[in-house]
Protein backbone atom coordinates (compact mmCIF):
# COMPACT_ATOMS: atom_id res chain seq x y z
CA UNK A 1 0.00 0.00 0.00
CA UNK A 2 1.32 3.43 -0.90
CA UNK A 3 0.08 6.97 -0.51
CA UNK A 4 1.40 10.49 -1.01
CA UNK A 5 0.64 13.66 0.91
CA UNK A 6 1.52 17.00 -0.67
CA UNK A 7 1.46 20.42 0.91
CA UNK A 8 -0.52 22.83 -1.28
CA UNK A 9 -0.60 26.10 0.69
CA UNK A 10 -1.10 27.42 4.21
CA UNK A 11 -2.53 24.43 6.08
CA UNK A 12 -3.94 22.69 3.02
CA UNK A 13 -2.74 19.31 1.78
CA UNK A 14 -3.77 16.77 -0.82
CA UNK A 15 -3.57 13.07 -0.23
CA UNK A 16 -3.44 10.54 -3.04
CA UNK A 17 -3.52 6.75 -2.89
CA UNK A 18 -2.07 4.25 -5.36
CA UNK A 19 -5.34 3.95 -7.27
CA UNK A 20 -5.27 7.70 -7.97
CA UNK A 21 -8.05 8.76 -5.61
CA UNK A 22 -7.39 12.18 -4.07
CA UNK A 23 -8.68 14.13 -1.11
CA UNK A 24 -8.07 17.67 0.10
CA UNK A 25 -7.62 18.07 3.84
CA UNK A 26 -6.22 20.41 6.42
CA UNK A 27 -7.00 23.01 9.05
CA UNK A 28 -8.17 26.56 8.41
CA UNK A 29 -6.09 29.52 9.51
CA UNK A 30 -7.80 32.35 11.38
CA UNK A 31 -11.16 33.05 9.78
CA UNK A 32 -10.23 31.15 6.61
CA UNK A 33 -12.49 28.08 6.17
CA UNK A 34 -11.08 24.59 6.46
CA UNK A 35 -10.23 23.13 3.04
CA UNK A 36 -11.59 19.72 4.06
CA UNK A 37 -11.49 17.30 6.97
CA UNK A 38 -8.61 17.53 9.41
CA UNK A 39 -6.20 14.57 9.59
CA UNK A 40 -7.84 13.45 12.87
CA UNK A 41 -11.31 13.68 11.30
CA UNK A 42 -10.03 11.49 8.46
CA UNK A 43 -8.87 8.88 10.99
CA UNK A 44 -12.32 8.90 12.58
CA UNK A 45 -14.07 8.65 9.20
CA UNK A 46 -11.73 5.81 8.21
CA UNK A 47 -12.52 3.92 11.40
CA UNK A 48 -16.26 4.24 10.80
CA UNK A 49 -15.86 3.29 7.16
CA UNK A 50 -13.86 0.19 8.01
CA UNK A 51 -16.42 -0.96 10.58
CA UNK A 52 -19.46 -0.16 8.39
CA UNK A 53 -17.88 -2.02 5.47
CA UNK A 54 -17.48 -5.09 7.69
CA UNK A 55 -21.06 -4.94 8.99
CA UNK A 56 -22.53 -4.64 5.47
CA UNK A 57 -20.29 -7.41 4.12
CA UNK A 58 -21.12 -9.80 6.97
CA UNK A 59 -24.87 -9.19 6.64
CA UNK A 60 -24.80 -9.54 2.84
CA UNK A 61 -22.81 -12.76 3.15
CA UNK A 62 -25.47 -14.02 5.58
CA UNK A 63 -28.16 -13.04 3.02
CA UNK A 64 -29.78 -10.52 5.33
CA UNK A 65 -31.96 -7.99 3.47
CA UNK A 66 -29.81 -4.95 4.30
CA UNK A 67 -30.73 -1.71 2.54
CA UNK A 68 -28.59 0.84 4.39
CA UNK A 69 -25.94 1.15 7.08
CA UNK A 70 -24.87 4.34 8.82
CA UNK A 71 -22.12 4.56 11.42
CA UNK A 72 -22.38 7.68 13.57
CA UNK A 73 -19.17 8.29 15.51
CA UNK A 74 -18.43 10.43 18.54
CA UNK A 75 -14.94 10.82 19.89
CA UNK A 76 -13.00 12.43 22.70
CA UNK A 77 -9.35 13.44 22.52
CA UNK A 78 -6.62 13.89 25.09
CA UNK A 79 -6.18 17.46 26.30
CA UNK A 80 -2.39 17.39 25.94
CA UNK A 81 -0.14 16.69 22.95
CA UNK A 82 -0.28 14.35 21.22
CA UNK A 83 -4.05 14.76 21.33
CA UNK A 84 -4.85 11.12 20.59
CA UNK A 85 -8.36 9.76 20.67
CA UNK A 86 -9.21 8.53 24.16
CA UNK A 87 -12.80 7.44 23.51
CA UNK A 88 -14.61 6.50 20.32
CA UNK A 89 -18.23 5.39 20.20
CA UNK A 90 -19.74 3.89 17.05
CA UNK A 91 -23.52 3.84 16.69
CA UNK A 92 -24.72 1.72 13.77
CA UNK A 93 -28.12 2.32 12.20
CA UNK A 94 -28.86 -0.69 10.01
CA UNK A 95 -31.91 -0.56 7.75
CA UNK A 96 -33.69 -3.34 5.90
CA UNK A 97 -36.91 -5.27 5.50
CA UNK A 98 -37.13 -7.96 8.17
CA UNK A 99 -33.52 -7.81 9.36
CA UNK A 100 -32.72 -10.21 12.17
CA UNK A 101 -31.50 -8.05 15.12
CA UNK A 102 -29.39 -10.93 16.46
CA UNK A 103 -27.55 -11.16 13.14
CA UNK A 104 -26.99 -7.40 13.10
CA UNK A 105 -25.61 -7.60 16.64
CA UNK A 106 -23.31 -10.45 15.57
CA UNK A 107 -22.08 -8.48 12.54
CA UNK A 108 -21.28 -5.46 14.72
CA UNK A 109 -19.49 -7.71 17.26
CA UNK A 110 -17.47 -9.49 14.57
CA UNK A 111 -16.40 -6.18 13.09
CA UNK A 112 -15.35 -4.83 16.48
CA UNK A 113 -13.62 -7.96 17.76
CA UNK A 114 -12.18 -9.60 14.65
CA UNK A 115 -12.27 -7.80 11.33
CA UNK A 116 -11.96 -4.01 11.62
CA UNK A 117 -8.25 -3.24 11.57
CA UNK A 118 -8.87 0.50 11.93
CA UNK A 119 -10.79 0.18 15.19
CA UNK A 120 -8.21 -2.36 16.43
CA UNK A 121 -5.48 0.26 15.91
CA UNK A 122 -7.57 2.99 17.55
CA UNK A 123 -8.12 0.71 20.55
CA UNK A 124 -4.41 1.07 21.32
CA UNK A 125 -5.11 4.56 22.71
CA UNK A 126 -8.89 4.82 22.91
CA UNK A 127 -11.75 3.01 24.58
CA UNK A 128 -13.77 1.91 21.53
CA UNK A 129 -17.44 1.12 22.13
CA UNK A 130 -20.37 0.42 19.87
CA UNK A 131 -24.10 -0.09 19.79
CA UNK A 132 -26.70 -0.45 17.06
CA UNK A 133 -30.30 -0.02 16.10
CA UNK A 134 -32.31 -1.80 13.43
CA UNK A 135 -34.77 0.10 11.27
CA UNK A 136 -37.33 -2.21 9.63
CA UNK A 137 -38.60 -0.83 6.31
CA UNK A 138 -41.27 -3.53 6.18
CA UNK A 139 -43.11 -2.22 9.25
Amino acid sequence: MKARVKWVEDRTFTGEVEAGHKIVFGNGIGDKPKPGPSPMELLLIGTGGCAAFDVVHILEKGREPIEDCVCDLTAERAETEPKVFTKIHMHFIVTGRGLNPAKVERAVQLSAEKYCSASAMMAATAEVTHDFEVVDTGA
